[in-house]
């Protein structure tokens, strides 16, 4: 008989390790559910960043193609815009007086040998760069703009 109250005893004790056992499984199982509860809900929130982000990536994709689009029409509008556009070089400073479009439209009939009819109309003509202050220089370009295509 005591021989089975020794084992009971002894069972006992083991059980009640096991109860400390199984109450301290239950709390880290409880830790471990929050854990879990709270990477659920990070994870949540980035698929939420991250469909934000692929819309915003779409629009950015489509706006890039907005953008080449308008640099290729841009490009096309300044060739455009340049195809009237003559280069002069050689004339010195200050050669054509006050009144260049005057001295252009006598001067470069005379420098080609062409008679034009209608004669030659410029929008604006004008020097490029800095004037240089010491005057030795090589002198600066014309850029005149004829008024008409078909006279360039």
């Amino acid at each position: 008989m005591d021989r089975i109250l020794h084992e009971i005893t002894a069972v006992s004790h083991r059980i009640e390790g096991m109860d400390a056992s199984i109450s301290s499984l239950t709390l880290e199982t409880k830790s471990m559910h929050s854990e879990i509860a709270g990477f659920q809900s990070r994870v949540t929130g980035l698929e939420h960043r991250m469909g934000t982000l692929e819309s915003h990536m779409t629009t950015v994709q489509d706006r890039d193609q907005d953008l080449l689009y308008l640099h290729s029409k841009i490009t096309d509008l300044q060739d455009r815009s340049q195809r009237d556009n003559v280069r002069l070089f050689g004339f010195l400073e200050n050669e054509e007086g006050t009144d260049f479009q005057a001295f252009l439209s006598s001067v470069l009939p005379k420098l080609t040998s062409l008679t034009f009819d209608p004669p030659l109309e410029f929008q604006r003509a004008h020097r490029v760069g800095r004037k240089h202050p010491d005057g030795a220089s090589r002198p600066r370009p014309i850029i005149a703009c004829l008024l008409r295509h078909g006279q360039a």
